[in-house]
């Protein structure tokens, strides 16, 4: 049974009325324990969310998880992925890099700050993170390491796995969470990759704050500007929500059909795979309104709609979490994460229980706990949520080819096109014998005029997400010439595949 509590004379009213169940400008308070209990469920629910989802990561792309197919757990599943699996909770870890760089550094740590803790970090990374980790390395930093001009993901969900903690932070204050996803969003996203991580913390805010589940949907929506992507998908999940309120995968198969087309990402153009932000919290908002308030539906759907299916109930598990409290989850659900409440998670020093009470400390900060003796309350002003500025990526370009070249080249390699933008894929190899240390110096050519010079390491944890992109040149027939300045016996440059793009 659910435990609500009760913090606010919230009337619940129909999703997306003008006047929603949420006091905005009323102060409120909330005392220690329960804001505590907010706190664990929302880090319980993020990790056996994570937890759930993790067997079938990227493994059903373009296509849902029908119900016929199990999903393993059992008491020390989470235990057991924790110990075996450590990689799995990037979507944790990544948010308690910059938990700990604020605790370090203060709530108003700069950007810059953020930056060079995920960028020098020990773990790998992927998508909008590692290009993003690549430029700031290499002198290019935030907000450019995002933008979509230096950053071909920069509309992928990374921000979003990564912006559960900064609504964790703020109880019913969406704006000020706003702020902090654009310091910390832009470094490694922009548009709809940025709009992602804004959305699920605004989530999290209003979940301290309000029990009825489409009401915080409809209200966080209010943070993104209409007439974006991401906007708009969204908004068809709860229009799709409203006509199918019993059938979610109906739900899933009307915004998937008009949504599920990614421009940016060179590995998701014209792929069932995809790594988008919009229709990744798309599965979030399917899991949370289709799932009712139970944990288990929830977090089930958000992982059977397929593709980030280990971050989406993430994030679902975690916003009910918060709605709901620790006390609330199902027992068992909670048996293997209690197991693991001491042990700091990988790449960090926080374990769940640590993280738990470095989240209370810095919410009394940010809230101003009171110092009235026997008062052991914050006392929060409820912000009504404001759109963020308008920003889209790759706006008025469009792909219009995807090629496979798979040409190793160790001087320089010559690629036709025609278009006003290019993205080439591939990576430094090895033919022999060799280490980590090479770094390739590699100059591109558009039409036999230098246009750049970079560089691309081997080592996986620094290396160039893709060769070369560059987008917005004039359209027409171009050659684009890559050459290797430092050959090496040992090493070779391979281009897999290339795409091309032109004025939409």
């Amino acid at each position: 049974m659910k435990k609500i509590y009760i913090l606010l004379p919230l009337l619940i009213l129909a999703a997306c009325t003008s006047k929603p169940a949420i006091p905005y400008g009323e102060t409120v308070k909330m005392d220690s324990a329960t804001l505590m209990d907010k706190i664990r469920g929302g880090w319980y629910g993020q990790t056996i969310g994570c937890t759930y989802g993790g067997p079938t990561e990227f493994k059903y792309k373009g296509g849902l998880i029908m119900e016929e197919i199990p999903i393993p757990w059992y008491d020390n599943y989470i235990y057991d992925t924790f110990i075996e699996d450590p990689g799995l909770y990037d979507d944790v870890y990544m948010d308690l890099t910059f938990l700990e760089t604020m605790l370090e550094h203060g709530i108003d740590a700069p950007a810059e700050c953020y930056a060079e803790a995920f960028a020098n970090a020990d773990y790998k990374l992927w998508h909008a993170n590692q290009a993003a980790r690549y430029n700031i390395l290499n002198g290019r930093g935030a907000p450019e390491s995002g933008h979509w001009m230096y950053n071909p993901h920069a509309d992928d969900i990374d921000f979003q796995i990564e912006a559960d903690f900064i609504g964790m932070l703020y109880p019913g204050q969406v704006n000020k969470a706003s702020e902090l996803s654009d310091r910390i969003g832009h470094i490694m996203n922009y548009g709809d990759g940025w709009y992602g991580g804004v959305y699920i913390g605004a989530m999290y805010c209003l979940a301290y704050v309000c029990d009825d589940i489409p009401t915080v949907v409809c209200e966080a929506l209010k943070t993104i500007p209409e007439g974006t992507k991401f906007h708009s998908t969204i908004s068809d999940v709860i229009k799709y929500w409203k006509m199918y309120p019993d059938d979610w995968k109906q739900c899933w198969f009307e915004v998937t059909n008009r949504h599920a087309n990614d421009v940016g990402c060179p590995e998701g153009v014209w792929n069932g795979f995809n790594i988008d932000a919009t229709i990744n919290s798309a599965f979030v908002v399917i899991g949370l309104l289709y799932g009712g308030g139970d944990f288990y539906k929830t977090m089930d759907i958000a992982t059977r709609c397929g593709n980030d299916s280990d971050c989406n109930p993430a994030s679902a598990a975690g916003i009910l979490g918060v709605m709901y409290g620790y006390d609330a989850i199902p027992d068992e659900w909670k048996k293997g994460a209690e197991l693991i409440k001491n042990i700091p998670f990988p790449y960090t020093g926080l374990s769940l229980g640590e993280v738990c009470w470095a989240n209370l400390e810095l919410v009394n900060i940010i809230s101003q706990k009171s110092e009235k003796e026997g008062d052991d309350c914050i006392y929060i002003q409820l912000e009504s949520p404001r759109a963020v500025r308008y920003e889209q990526s790759f706006e008025g370009i469009k792909p219009v080819e995807k090629r496979v070249l798979k040409k190793a080249f160790t001087s320089s390699v010559d690629l036709q096109f025609k278009g006003n933008g290019i993205v080439v894929e591939g990576s430094v190899r090895k033919t022999g014998h060799a280490d980590d240390s090479y770094v390739a110096d590699i100059t591109a050519l558009l039409d036999g005029v230098e246009v750049e010079n970079f560089k691309m390491p081997i080592d996986y944890i620094k290396r160039k997400y893709e060769i070369f992109s560059k987008y917005c040149f004039d359209s027409g027939e171009h050659i684009l010439t890559l050459r290797l300045n430092n050959p090496h016996p040992d090493y070779e440059i391979y281009a897999s595949e290339m795409v091309v793009y032109e004025k939409d």
